[in-house]
């Protein structure tokens, strides 16, 4: 697991707020590339893409999209922020697969401080547009009345434990595959020559990981839509 363990860039091994790590570095780097690929990428805005512009505008358009359907028209309007969140976890998890890369979205501090930002972010935004109609949202008024009171305490805490699952699965997700692939990696050492199979099971999780880094990023950003629908219709 020492693949996870935060260290300072410059010396030392005291670590404060201001220092800076291998965590912040690579984070910095996806920063950059998320600036490379939407701003620098589409300055030219030509009629005929270039194949940045092409990539820049296919994940405009699959993120625009995705927020249309799930969180509606009144959704739209937030889309800059959701487009901020899933091109910056791609990023980042693409990064990581690099070798001797670090993997920034392994790390539950990361996740979950994305996590709660979508959780005050909707909340307040509820609240805001439903006021007290906000608290609908965990009155299941389908249900037969002796029910809703039980429902409506379950509805509650798991609403509060969203930004625990929001964070924990991307984490969770991106920590297990760097591990596995490290396991194998011990094996192949070990064996040397005989390591076809250390190898070849390598390669398989490490294309594996590359879908999940992007299934990943696709998962944070559709459960925010999921969640800001909520909070603008929460009677439905």
């Amino acid at each position: 697991m020492d693949q996870f363990i935060v260290k300072p860039l410059f010396g030392g091994d005291a670590i404060h707020w201001y220092t800076p790590t291998n965590v912040t570095l690579w984070m910095a780097l996806a920063v950059v590339c998320v600036v490379l690929l939407l701003v620098i990428g589409t300055r030219g805005r030509a009629l005929v893409p270039s194949r940045v512009q092409s990539v820049a505008e296919l994940a405009y358009g699959f993120v625009y999209k995705m927020v249309e359907d799930v969180a509606g028209k009144d959704g739209v309007k937030y889309f800059p922020y959701i487009m901020t969140l899933f091109i910056f976890i791609v990023f980042a998890n693409f990064l990581g697969l690099i070798p001797m890369a670090f993997t920034t979205t392994s790390h539950i501090a990361v996740t979950a401080t994305m996590a709660l930002a979508v959780f005050f972010f909707v909340t307040i935004l509820g609240v805001v547009k439903n006021g007290v109609g906000f608290l609908s949202l965990f009155w299941i008024s389908a249900a037969p009345l002796a029910l809703r009171p039980i429902l409506a305490l379950i509805e509650v805490i798991s609403y509060f434990v969203r930004p625990v699952s929001h964070s924990i699965r991307l984490a969770g997700n991106m920590m297990a595959g760097h591990a596995v692939i490290k396991v194998f990696a011990g094996f192949a050492g070990v064996l040397g020559v005989g390591a076809i199979f250390p190898l070849a099971a390598i390669t398989a999780v490490y294309a594996l990981e590359v879908l999940v880094s992007f299934i990943q990023a696709y998962v944070f950003a559709i459960l925010t839509c999921v969640y800001l629908r909520d909070a603008l219709h929460p009677h439905h």
